[in-house]
């Protein structure tokens, strides 16, 4: 079964704050969550850890 964060645990991940990680998804440079529930959305785990790996190797 698939991880999934929460924003909060998103932001402690990758060092960026709540805005910051907003318009990077506006501008297609951080992945987009999915919804878990009605309301609720999370990013998956792999698509949080691609992206930080994507950005050491950069």
């Amino acid at each position: 079964m698939q991880k999934f964060y929460r924003r909060r645990e998103v932001e402690a991940l990758t060092g960026l704050a709540r805005s910051t990680i907003y318009e990077m998804m506006a501008r297609g440079e951080f992945p987009r969550p999915v919804k878990i529930t009605g309301k609720a959305v999370a990013w998956p785990e792999s698509a949080v850890a691609d992206w930080m790996a994507d950005r050491q190797s950069a």
